[in-house]
């Protein structure tokens, strides 16, 4: 199991001031779908929806499937900081400032922050015909450290 030390809320200068994206709100309404706090700021609704998207260190969302029948694309843009994606099947990617990500539709994955960092994203959906999400598990603890172990050079003592 990992362990972490535990650690205070994020100071208020690091969400508020660090990227011209705006945090947002608290994402309460999809908080049992992240491994911890994040925050969604609604950029557009149409024609083409767009969510400004910041996850503190260690944050994480669950794997998931954008299904679509057609059209249902997802790219997600790094605005600041340093994340992590990974397609099932696939070695994750690290992602950093002005990295760009294309997500097929009906593709299992899950991104996240860093451990040590902030992640501030842009994730811009495309149109599509019977549009939904599944949510499926949660990754392990375990996992994730090793992965950004692999990535980075993380502390061992997180």
């Amino acid at each position: 199991m990992l362990r972490r030390i535990r650690r205070p809320e994020a100071p208020e200068s690091l969400l508020r001031n660090w990227s011209p994206i705006p945090v947002g709100e608290p994402n309460i309404a999809y908080a049992a779908y992240f491994s911890d706090r994040s925050y969604l700021n609604p950029l557009a609704r149409s024609p083409v929806e767009s969510e400004g998207g910041t996850f503190e260190p260690f944050c994480r969302n669950d794997w998931h499937i954008h299904q679509a029948e057609s059209g249902g694309w997802q790219i997600l843009i790094v605005a600041e900081g340093t994340g992590l994606c990974q397609e099932w099947g696939c070695p994750a990617r690290q992602l950093v400032t002005g990295d760009a990500v294309f997500i097929n539709p009906n593709v299992k994955h899950w991104l996240g922050g860093a451990p040590d960092e902030c992640f501030r994203h842009i994730a811009i959906e495309i149109p599509g015909t019977s549009n939904s999400t599944q949510r499926l598990e949660r990754g392990r603890d375990a996992d994730y450290l090793k992965t950004t172990q692999k990535l980075r050079a993380i502390p061992t003592n997180l």
